[in-house]
């Protein structure tokens, strides 16, 4: 009877049953509620499978429909989320611009996170302080171009339109840029007037594999980049650029960056510094894009060679680079601070070619005839030059230095360029032998000693 009574319980009696209608609704309701359940996992497995690549895809075609839309408000500044936005939405120029086919939409970052640096050492980069009247002493030296008082922006776009035009003279056509590529690289350049640390947008470090890379990099603004982002893209530029767009680069971004620091503070900022030490990894673009126009414009003041030479002195330059630097720099037309890096790098004592050795000593015997008194420096630099190659010169050479030393005097220095003129070999000869035979012996013996050999001493009492 119980077993009747469960089963009875269960099935409710023929005469408590349902509508028809009613009962279809609910078996209408529950088929619903299955299909929404597998609906819901079907939707969360598809989720789960989409790439990355795919759903960055989404978001721009998101970000394109609310500015089709009218929803996007003023992007004159960039919002919170702009290094997400910007790094999101950088895989676009691959529709554009050719991506090498390494690099992918989930590719790893490259370049380190930066940390940024020291706010104490923002200034110091090991460079003395520098006198005003040594820089004033040598103003009689600098040429008087005014083209030094144009802003740090008309000087960038200056050098970039002049490399524009010599390539446009190599027939190569002009590329146009989409409006989202515009859009894309000035809202990376908002970003990076105000970047301190941490990650670079990914966008920017597709500019070096661009055929376009400087109407791209002009988008930017590069004058209005904060110090470390100028840092950041001096590190990533030299490594991954060629020799040949790297003189671009440092030519017409980071050198007026770097004088237009030193004018207005009077010193170079710590990041800056940094960034001229890292453009020495080609230091072939770095004798031509620095170092080279530095000297050619006449007006390198003093605190600017100091500064610059100090990273000649640090690092490391390869003997061949250093040997075509110093001769381009003794055949270049007389500057100030010429002398300067002339002594800096004959006091590397690299084993210089003959060939930069005439040209050194035809670069001194160019002011046999000079009726200014040179700087010190300028002595200073010829010491360091007899010094260093004085057995390298020949019979002839030395003959005609000691007439400049005749016309161009320091009382300090020229007897010590003497005295190391007259203690040299010639070119070719081999040292002769400078210890003189004394007719004095030398006595070589030990002397002995005897000691009971004691001499008689008075006592008091005698």
């Amino acid at each position: 009877m119980a077993g009747k009574k469960r089963k009875s319980s269960e099935k409710p009696p023929k005469g408590s049953r349902l509508p028809l209608g009613a009962d279809a609704d609910a078996v209408a309701d529950a088929g619903k509620r299955r299909r929404s359940g597998a609906a819901k996992r079907h939707q969360a497995e598809e989720e789960a499978s989409v790439p990355s690549s795919i759903s960055a895809k989404i978001l721009r075609e998101a970000l394109k429909q609310q500015q089709e839309e009218g929803l996007a408000e003023s992007r004159e500044q960039l919002p919170s989320d702009a290094p997400s936005a910007a790094a999101a939405a950088a895989p676009s120029t691959s529709s554009v611009f050719p991506v090498p086919a390494d690099e992918g939409d989930d590719e790893e970052e490259d370049v380190d996170e930066f940390d940024g640096f020291d706010a104490q050492s923002e200034y110091d980069g090991g460079v003395p302080e520098i006198n005003e009247e040594d820089e004033k002493a040598l103003a009689a030296f600098m040429s008087k171009d005014t083209s030094s008082n144009q802003s740090l922006g008309d000087i960038i776009l200056q050098k970039i339109r002049e490399k524009d035009a010599t390539v446009s003279t190599e027939g190569r056509p002009a590329v146009k840029l989409d409006t989202r590529i515009i859009e894309l690289y000035k809202e990376v350049g908002q970003l990076l007037r105000r970047y301190t640390s941490g990650k670079i947008p990914k966008a920017l470090k597709r500019i070096p594999s661009l055929e376009c890379w400087a109407d791209v990099l002009q988008l930017t603004q590069p004058e209005h980049w904060s110090p470390n982002a100028v840092y950041q893209a001096t590190r990533l530029f030299s490594s991954n650029m060629s020799a040949k767009n790297a003189v671009r680069f440092y030519e017409a971004i980071l050198l007026p960056r770097i004088r237009n620091d030193i004018k207005h503070n009077k010193r170079l900022h710590f990041a800056l510094y940094q960034a001229m030490k890292k453009s020495l990894y080609k230091p072939a673009a770095f004798f031509k894009g620095i170092l080279l126009p530095l000297c050619q414009e006449g007006d390198c003041t003093l605190r600017e060679a100091v500064i610059v030479g100090s990273i000649l002195e640090k690092c490391t330059i390869p003997p061949l680079h250093a040997s075509a630097a110093l001769m381009k720099l003794a055949d270049m037309e007389y500057c100030g601070t010429t002398s300067y890096f002339i002594k800096i790098f004959l006091d590397k004592k690299y084993a210089l070619p003959y060939r930069v050795l005439d040209a050194v000593f035809a670069h001194f015997m160019r002011f046999l005839d000079d009726e200014r008194n040179m700087p010190v420096i300028w002595h200073q630099s010829l010491l360091a030059f007899v010094e260093r190659y004085k057995n390298e010169l020949e019979k002839k050479d030395k003959e005609k230095l000691a007439r400049l030393l005749d016309h161009q005097k320091h009382y300090l220095v020229t007897p010590e360029i003497r005295r190391e003129l007259r203690s040299s070999t010639n070119r070719g000869e081999k040292a002769t032998d400078m210890m003189i035979c004394s007719p004095v012996s030398v006595i070589t013996k030990p002397i002995e000693e005897d000691r009971w050999d004691i001499p008689e001493v008075p006592m008091e009492d005698d």
